[in-house]
């Protein structure tokens, strides 16, 4: 059968069984994106059927689903927003790598992997999937959630943070001197530095110019600047998703409004993409011999991940059942993670770091969906478990932390028993301290 025929089978086939996939996963009310991960696991390398004619064409796909993901997060914010998330949100971020990063680095010097390892591991832990997290939230409905800001100011933190961290851990693994390390990492912050002062001082300017009355044009211009802006971030050694990011956030008002509502069914069908070469990468039978240690990391660095987004989330004034919704929603990892460890296994850093990072990861994209549906629920079924458990005594001492809770959530303009909605979460400033 000629080639352009096999490969028109082969995507149609994927397209048409996300779409049923998608469809069972909303008729059960449950995130669809452990689904088309295990789908991509089932026909991938050593699956029941791999696919071969359309590999590179899915890979393309699954570049440009995680570049319109970023894209659409940097569309809900502009770039004032974005400053004053960062001055009110660094502490979190500094929290967020000390307790997701630790874990990673600590695993691979007990494993004997040394140095450049623990690095590598370090950042496959700490960082967690933008893309998954951005989907989970709007299958969740929370895009318009009081947390919401404060879930996207880390994930923010996390992807500028990787300006710094990618060039570092490139010249690591290829053994390059200080002066060519310091040369690389110079120029990812200066190209990041550059975009972002282009978007905060000229953002309106660059409105003017992609805004069209014209949907057709609008989406082509939009989508062809953000491809072109993430294709010469990543040519420079920044991440394409960055890159995208801070397109999203250069454009405003009606042109951000209107570009946001044609590219959502392209964002849409460009991420279900991305999941699944996700697991058409990853091959069944490397899993096994890693998968212990793989789980005890995973267990532990989701814990890690909760706690986190619980500080950061009270911290900011958010009530109990929000904190815990923060937390439960950052601990998936995904795209970056296998960014990272792809650059140690390229190298041959360590022949057990790439399986036991694919193993980690698939673990937690699954996981992450779950437990950002029903972390709050359990907390909430725990505490008052824990309430009419301890009697009369701990009922009044209860009482109080619900007189708490419900102060906290006035200082943010909630009350305890209302749903923590905005209006529209879009150019709405973040809640801070």
């Amino acid at each position: 059968m000629h080639s352009s025929a096999v490969l028109l089978i082969e995507f149609g086939s994927i397209i048409l069984g996300l779409g049923l996939l998608g469809r069972f996963a909303a008729r059960f009310q449950f995130s669809p994106i452990p689904l088309y991960l295990l789908a991509g696991l089932a026909f991938g390398e050593g699956g029941l059927l791999p696919l071969g004619a359309s590999e590179e064409f899915v890979a393309t796909g699954a570049e440009i689903g995680v570049i319109l993901l970023l894209l659409m997060l940097g569309l809900e914010y502009s770039a004032s927003d974005l400053v004053s998330n960062l001055k009110a949100h660094y502490p979190s971020g500094l929290v967020d790598g000390a307790l997701n990063a630790l874990p990673g680095a600590a695993a691979a010097l007990l494993l004997g992997w040394g140095p450049v390892a623990a690095v590598v591991l370090a950042g496959v832990t700490w960082i967690s999937s933008s893309g998954v997290i951005a989907k989970v939230l709007g299958d969740l409905g929370r895009v318009g959630n009081r947390e919401t800001p404060v879930i996207l100011s880390v994930l923010v933190l996390e992807d500028l943070a990787m300006a710094v961290y990618l060039p570092i851990v490139t010249a690591l693994v290829a053994g390059a001197g200080l002066a060519a390390g310091s040369l690389t990492l110079a120029v990812a912050l200066g190209v990041a530095g550059l975009v972002l002062f282009a978007a905060l001082r000229y953002g309106r300017v660059i409105s003017r110019f992609v805004s069209s009355d014209d949907p057709e044009k609008l989406l082509l211009v939009v989508l062809g600047l953000t491809i072109l802006v993430a294709g010469v971030a990543q040519q420079l050694q920044v991440s394409a998703a960055v890159g995208a990011f801070l397109v999203g956030i250069a454009l405003s008002g009606e042109v951000a409004e209107g570009a946001h509502t044609l590219l959502s069914p392209l964002r849409d069908l460009f991420a279900a993409v991305f999941f699944v070469f996700f697991g058409l990468h990853t091959d069944p039978a490397s899993i096994p011999p890693v998968l212990l240690p793989a789980l005890a990391l995973a267990v532990v660095t989701a814990g890690t991940k909760i706690a986190t987004g619980y500080w950061a989330a009270r911290r900011a004034g958010i009530s109990a059942k929000g904190r815990w919704r923060t937390g439960g929603a950052l601990v998936a990892r995904g795209e970056f993670s296998i960014v990272i460890a792809g650059l140690a296994v390229t190298a041959g850093i360590e022949p057990s770091l790439g399986p036991l990072a694919t193993a980690y990861v698939l673990l937690l994209v699954v996981l992450g969906p779950l437990t950002a549906r029903y972390t709050e629920p359990v907390a909430t079924w725990w505490t008052r478990r824990r309430t009419r458990g301890t009697g009369a005594g701990t009922g009044a001492g209860a009482g109080t932390g619900r007189g708490t809770e419900s102060g906290t959530a006035a200082g943010s303009n909630t009350t305890a028993g209302a749903p923590e909605q905005l209006p529209d979460v879009r150019r709405q400033t973040p809640v801070s301290d």
